[in-house]
């Protein structure tokens, strides 16, 4: 601490013009509160799916829709670890919770449909796709919330 002193190195004299002056409050609009989501409204979602994955030839595709938008989500949401991270974390770390989620949902879905799953394995625009679609879905419910 020796080595250490406070110097001086220049002294500055700041000239304010002499006259009167406001300063405008500071603005109550805009700030202190979280903004609304906005969803996307499952029609969205679905008409993205489509537009993206449109060309996949799923043998149920009703199913692999209620799949994505309803029951994935739902299982996703309902991980502890992700849970945990939502709440004690940022929206980073609850993303990485959130994929391991999403890929234990994903090894359980392989039971229930092996098509959906061989998609999510193999093809990596649908995976990333999926993963920003679920995590969009959870992670939203946090924020309202």
């Amino acid at each position: 601490m020796d080595s250490y002193r406070a110097e001086k190195q220049a002294v500055v004299r700041i000239q304010l013009p002499d006259e009167d002056a406001e300063i405008n409050p500071v603005p109550t609009s805009g700030g202190g509160h979280k903004p609304e989501p906005e969803l996307d409204q499952l029609s969205n979602i679905i008409r993205t799916f489509n537009d993206q994955f449109g060309n996949i030839p799923w043998a149920n595709s009703d199913q692999v829709h209620k799949l994505i938008t309803e029951d994935i989500p739902v299982r996703v949401s309902a991980d502890t670890a992700y849970q945990n991270a939502k709440k004690n974390s940022d929206k980073q770390n609850a993303r990485i919770e959130h994929d391991k989620a999403l890929g234990r949902v994903m090894n359980a879905i392989l039971k229930d449909d092996t098509e959906l799953f061989k998609q999510f394995m193999d093809n990596e625009s649908f995976r990333r796709w999926m993963k920003d679609t679920v995590f969009g879905l959870t992670y939203e419910d946090h924020a309202t919330g």
